[in-house]
């Protein structure tokens, strides 16, 4: 148990491991665990249902303040409900997270779900996963992880996963979407992905979850220890 209630960023792209080790991570030093991706998929989402298009910035700015989104946290499982609707496990198709990335790119829903982010982090004790944790939602943040790895790993892991979900997937589509989901959200003026100044950033080519999560286990203490000092 770390006594210092620090706030953790872990930020990344798609397939670099960082939903994983972040749970984890979370779970190891009973800390909250902060899916932040899920929420913008909830918008994606809520948007696709109401026939809302992506490229609609005032319409999704109203959809934004219309709707209800709580988030909480099920057997360290992160639940995200849309007007009490629990749409956790509908928001986790490939076609939601590319709409995801696109949605994450307006201005006006960054802004109404910004605050929400923060409020989860306001008594520290929690590892915040997305892909603008260190750079936008946590700047101060104890510690900042960036997690990456080679894109035909990434397609790799994320063939597998949903494989085990009983998605029949085709590897290339995948690597496919990665890439596009990759330009998305690197080159998008609001909040690109990338690491921040200060992350400590960790290839995962290669390298099995047990590794990775031992060796943030180790820097968080470390950190926890100086600061408590």
């Amino acid at each position: 148990m770390i006594e210092k209630r620090l706030i953790i960023t872990v930020d990344g792209p798609a397939g670099s491991g960082k939903s994983t080790v972040s749970k984890i991570l979370a779970e190891r030093i009973s800390y909250m665990y902060l899916d932040t991706g899920l929420l913008y998929r909830a918008v994606a989402y809520a948007a696709m249902q109401r026939g809302i298009s992506v490229e609609d910035d005032e319409a999704l700015r109203k959809l934004c303040e219309g709707i209800n989104i709580p988030f909480e946290t099920d057997n360290g499982n992160m639940k995200v409900l849309i007007d009490g609707e629990d749409v956790s496990d509908s928001v986790r198709t490939e076609e939601i997270g590319m709409l995801a990335s696109s949605v994450s790119a307006v201005s006006a829903v960054r802004d109404t779900l910004l605050q929400p982010q923060r409020n989860a982090g306001r008594y520290g004790g929690i590892v915040a996963e997305g892909r603008d944790m260190g750079t936008v939602v946590f700047p101060d943040a104890d510690i900042k992880f960036f997690l990456d790895a080679d894109p035909d790993e990434r397609a790799r892991r994320r063939y597998a996963q949903l494989m085990e979900n009983g998605v029949n997937v085709d590897l290339s589509a995948i690597k496919r979407g990665l890439e596009a989901r990759d330009y998305q959200d690197t080159q998008r003026e609001v909040a690109p992905l990338k690491p921040a100044g200060d992350s400590v950033i960790i290839d995962t080519t290669g390298i099995d979850v047990d590794r990775v999560i031992e060796k943030m286990t180790i820097m968080v203490e470390k950190h926890a220890r100086k600061v408590g000092s």
